[in-house]
């Protein structure tokens, strides 16, 4: 199977992964830019909810 997770404009990917890093740091979770299969997927997943989240009330700011 081949994998969804791409980044569709490459110049995007160090913003994307600073944007990571950031989540993780405030949900705790011990993140790094390497090899991350330590984690549990709740760990990584406490992760893309935060990101979620942040995207979610950044969109409802600009609509204010």
């Amino acid at each position: 199977m081949a994998s969804r997770n791409r980044v569709l404009v490459p110049e995007a990917r160090e913003a994307l992964d600073r944007f990571k890093l950031e989540a993780a740091k405030e949900v705790g979770t011990p993140l790094t830019n390497g090899y991350n299969g330590d984690l549990t997927s709740r760990q990584n997943g406490s992760v893309g909810g935060q990101m979620v989240k942040k995207i979610v009330e950044d969109y409802e700011n600009h609509l204010k």
